[in-house]
């Protein structure tokens, strides 16, 4: 077993010399907005548990907003189905109710019920002087999956509680590990081993800055499609490993994070903007695959609905200005998908897997860039 957490990879987009544009935030990633921490659990074993054919290759990402909070703060948020194939709890409450609270959990398909339940639990405790009440109070956590049964022992669910708990316990503000790690661990991009990513932007807005932050689960494309900064990539690297010629399969999902001042209504349009922000890596988003998008601000804090004020008060921005953010957005969120590439490291090609799958080779990636100029 290997237990990643929030430590800075070895190699990013930027670092290998990826001509991404845009300032971005100190770490380029989602903990760039203030008071959010990342954590995972990562589970990574090359032979199978007693009684099972494949190794486990799996884990559990959580997104803390407010992290540091001793009560839970309810956040604004916007969500979008670009393609439905997948899962996002919660996704009905923020839809009617504008807002979301706790944790933001990322893990596999087959593991959702039970990240569920064990962060309710987790809630529960660390929550213990809100919820310890005779108050009539429910949980609804946000849990979001993609498919990992390529390189994972899916079907052995094992995910427990104590690992979610240890990704919830293990979340921290700063540099955030990418690549095979949490709930990315066994996740494939574009036929390259895929996983998490994350990327930040900074923007002016009425004279003063504010951050974008992003988080990827990548497991989503396939490799003709694949396209970094304009070039494609994809028809260049093409090997005739099985793993180049897989179809699309698999999912992406992405959590955009800001500290600007937004409402549901702008919070949802700022999601959608992370189709375009996929789109540029070449996907049509796929008939077999769940992107799912989630927006939030850490902005307009108001305390819990049954301890607040029969009014309340929302600063949100101009429309009319948000263009530079909402380019901020796809900015982010392509950078997001290529570091998730970038920092990911081959998985699989023991003798009880299916599949090896490379991560892509960073010289040949740039080789096919030089030939383009960029």
């Amino acid at each position: 077993m290997n237990d990643k957490t929030s430590t800075p990879s070895s190699a990013r987009a930027r670092d290998i010399g990826l001509p991404f544009s845009g300032r971005t935030g100190r770490f380029n990633a989602i903990t760039d907005v203030e008071g959010i921490a990342v954590g995972f659990r990562t589970i990574e074993e090359q032979t199978p548990r007693p009684g099972r054919k494949r190794p486990v290759r799996t884990g559990v990402t959580a997104i803390l907003p407010h992290a540091t909070s001793e009560t839970p703060v309810p956040v604004y948020a916007g969500v979008h189905r670009f393609n439905g194939n997948g899962e996002m709890t919660g996704t009905h409450w923020i839809e009617d109710g504008g807002f979301f609270l706790g944790p933001v959990m990322i893990t596999n398909t087959h593991a959702v019920g039970m990240t569920h339940h064990a962060t309710i639990q987790w809630m529960l405790e660390r929550y213990r002087t809100t919820y310890d009440t005779d108050d009539f109070l429910w949980l609804m956590p946000v849990v979001a999956e993609t498919y990992d049964g390529v390189l994972n022992d899916i079907n052995g669910q094992p995910i427990t509680e104590t690992d979610v708990h240890a990704a919830l316990d293990a979340a921290t503000s700063g540099p955030v590990q990418e690549g095979n790690c949490g709930g990315g661990t066994g996740m494939i991009a574009y036929g390259f081993k895929g996983g998490t990513g994350t990327a930040s932007r900074v923007v002016e807005f009425g004279g003063r800055d504010y951050t974008i932050g992003t988080l990827v689960q990548a497991n989503h494309g396939q490799r003709d499609w694949l396209t970094i900064r304009g070039v494609p990539v994809g028809e260049h690297m093409r090997d005739g490993t099985p793993q180049s010629q897989m179809q699309e399969r698999g999912s992406i999902i992405v959590v955009i994070a800001t500290d600007l001042p937004m409402a549901p209504h702008q919070l949802k349009r700022l999601a959608r903007r992370a189709a375009i922000g996929i789109g540029r890596n070449g996907t049509p988003g796929g008939n077999n695959s769940g992107d799912i998008f989630l927006a939030f601000s850490t902005a307009n804090t108001h305390p819990m609905a049954h301890k607040a004020p029969p009014r309340l008060s929302l600063e949100i921005v101009n429309d009319e200005l948000l263009d530079p953010v909402y380019l901020a957005t796809v900015d982010s969120v392509e950078e997001a998908v290529v570091n998730a590439m970038i920092a990911a490291e081959d998985s699989g090609g023991t003798a009880h897997d299916r599949f090896k799958i490379q991560a892509i080779q960073h010289e040949p990636l740039m080789e096919v860039m030089r030939a383009y100029g960029r």
